[in-house]
């Protein structure tokens, strides 16, 4: 069965806040040191921090996204500007903020580790993520960092997603999982009715306790 989800607070099986954190990595290991910070939180105009800092300096990495270069830790106009054009050259909509889907794209890019300080605002980190296949199956491991619980999400189709102008709204087209709903650290995920010979494309999505959520940029695997 495929399903056109859209994530929001009247969700009863995943409900998102205002303050939704979604960060994506795929290393095969816990990282322990980087050459850039993972962004924690979503980012849009208006808004200072060292994460915007990082966030310029990852963009400006690129002069045709961000000929201006600039790194003062304010998203203003320039900035957002810049993040358009990040979103443009990665298929995203080009809104201008960084929400859940602009967040993955762009630590999947950057790597690396961060921390943050006072309440939770650090979203789960996934790693070691391993996929076994069969004709008509498949079973995908991974770990995160902290307890989380987990969703899979998989096509045959290109995984498409899509985050909202100014809130905190993500749409992923799939057909969903719910590989569990109580928190954990290890996940495994069986997928079964699949057709042979065939590549699938797929999304794990966890969130903690706190509701700090994670997404990963979609992936492939094929059927033997």
């Amino acid at each position: 069965m495929t399903n056109n989800l859209s994530f929001s607070r009247v969700l009863p099986r995943i409900v998102l806040s205002a303050g939704l954190i979604v960060a994506m990595v795929l290393i095969m290991g816990i990282p322990t040191s980087a050459s850039a910070a993972l962004l924690y939180r979503q980012l849009e105009e208006g808004m200072t921090g060292s994460d915007v800092s990082d966030l310029q300096t990852f963009l400006a990495r690129d002069n045709t996204i961000y000929p201006q270069g600039l790194v003062t830790g304010f998203f203003g106009s320039l900035t957002k500007s810049a993040v358009s054009n990040f979103q443009a050259r990665n298929g995203i909509s080009t809104v201008g903020r960084v929400g859940p889907i602009t967040l993955a794209a762009i630590n999947a890019q950057m790597g690396g580790s961060g921390s943050t300080t006072g309440f939770d605002r650090q979203a789960p980190i996934i790693y070691t993520v391993s996929i076994g296949t069969s004709s008509s199956g498949a079973t995908v491991n991974w770990n995160t960092s902290e307890n989380a619980s987990a969703i899979v999400y998989y096509s045959t189709n290109p995984i498409a997603m899509s985050e909202a102008t100014a809130n905190s709204s993500v749409t992923i087209y799939g057909t969903s999982l719910l590989v569990h709903s109580d928190l954990r650290t290890s996940h495994s995920a069986s997928i079964t009715g699949l057709q042979g010979n065939t590549t699938y494309y797929y999304v794990v999505y966890v969130k903690d306790a706190n509701g700090n959520e994670t997404i990963t940029w979609p992936s492939t695997f094929r059927t033997s």
